[in-house]
């Protein structure tokens, strides 16, 4: 006869887990000996030999007690389900792997390549760190409402970077996002004129459309926000474009007629 620490020993558990199984109801528990000791025997010892192979196989602690007492078609049910439920979580945790492996760069997080691409495009023509991350912050909000049309976006914004006054826009941003200055910065302005002049342009040609993502309020209303919060100078820029005839910010709309300056 086996003391528990023997018989956890045996079996080649922990006298917690022996204990573990007790409370469950898992395992039998025996009756105290006359010196108050509880004794275990063969049996138990298969018992809990079953028990830690199945343990060890994945099979939930719920479900081994029905196994134990089931006959040997619906254990074979049983042991394929499990397995069933296991390939699943190999897929799943393969996913999560290959994820994981991607987020390297942090750019990476909740973006496609193509984005990750267009942000290492600005590091390249020398916009600043924190205007890039604040770029990677918009663009998540944009991959998460439209998953399907953000790799469509990429080709045109990348086109736009050959465009000088983009250039400098985001060399004026990047300055302002390293500055301390207050909203009487004269580069808010002049990125402002930046902006309107473009945006003129793409109004007269026709370029501005954003189709039936016009009317999703609460998408482009994050955006500005993320803007505000990440700098609260976005604000004054906000006014200056609707100085300039503009409304929005990343979902530029023509005023009928731009307010007095």
């Amino acid at each position: 006869m086996l003391t528990i620490g023997q018989l956890a020993a045996y079996a080649g558990v922990t006298a917690r887990a022996v204990r573990h199984y007790h409370q469950i109801g898992l395992l039998p528990e025996p009756e105290r000996d006359a010196s108050g000791y509880r004794r275990y025997g063969a049996k138990a010892v298969v018992a809990l030999i079953k028990i830690r192979t199945l343990a060890n196989a994945g099979v939930p602690l719920s479900q081994i007690g029905q196994m134990l007492e089931a006959d040997a078609s619906t254990f074979a049910e049983a042991v394929r389900r499990i397995d069933s439920h296991l390939r699943d979580e190999i897929e799943r945790l393969e996913t999560s792997r290959e994820q994981i492996a991607q987020l390297a760069a942090g750019d990476s997080l909740a973006l496609p390549p193509e984005v990750v691409f267009y942000l290492d495009r600005l590091r390249e023509i020398g916009v600043s760190e924190r205007m890039v991350e604040a770029e990677r912050d918009g663009w998540i909000l944009v991959a998460a409402r439209w998953p399907e049309r953000v790799r469509e976006f990429m080709p045109g914004k990348l086109a736009q970077l050959d465009d000088p006054r983009l250039v400098r826009l985001y060399e004026v941003l990047s300055e302002l996002v390293e500055s301390d200055e207050g909203d009487d910065d004269p580069r808010l302005r002049e990125a402002a004129d930046l902006m309107a002049g473009m945006a003129e342009q793409a109004y007269t040609s026709g370029e501005i459309n954003f189709g039936e993502m016009a009317y999703d309020d609460l998408s482009f209303d994050l955006l500005d926000a993320l803007a505000v919060e990440s700098d609260p100078r976005a604000q004054r820029m906000l006014d200056l474009m609707r100085e300039r005839g503009w409304a929005g910010w990343t979902r530029l709309k023509r005023l009928a007629e731009p307010p007095d300056s």
